[in-house]
């Protein structure tokens, strides 16, 4: 997953390329203009223009990436964010850091144990199950 600046970089440039693309869409399905007594007949062997239906869905488009590059901005520190904030916030997440990799290596250390439990018990298990097969009689050990 990209920075949030990247984010924003990529947001940005995707709200470019969507203004690009509208703009050139709607050149191309735009009807041709008069000119002072000059007549044009291009695009006459062209359907309807759905000049409208393109324009809305390129203003939803613009719309929701311009959202997108409010929300990004917004995510951003502010310039009230001093150094001394950053630092507390920076400590903070190491003491939870730190917090949460003494958790996982309780986990682990209980999971060593309960695998080294069941690794015993079916060790008992299958020297019980050749004994059995063996004819030998079966002894319970602790």
């Amino acid at each position: 997953m990209a920075d949030r600046l990247t984010q924003l970089q990529d947001a940005v440039n995707s709200l470019a390329d969507q203004f690009c693309n509208a703009i050139g869409v709607l050149q191309q399905c735009a009807p041709p203009a008069s000119f002072s007594n000059i007549q044009t007949t291009i695009n006459k062997d062209q359907p309807s223009n759905p000049t409208e239906e393109y324009a809305q869905l390129f203003a939803a488009l613009i719309a929701r990436t311009a959202k997108d590059v409010d929300v990004l901005i917004d995510s951003l520190p502010s310039e009230e964010s001093t150094a001394a904030l950053q630092a507390a916030s920076l400590r903070q997440l190491e003491e939870e850091n730190h917090e949460a990799a003494t958790r996982l290596e309780e986990v682990v250390n209980r999971g060593d144990m309960l695998l080294e439990k069941i690794q015993s018990a079916l060790a008992d298990i299958a020297q019980s199950q050749l004994r059995t097969r063996s004819g030998a009689p079966s002894h319970m050990t602790p």
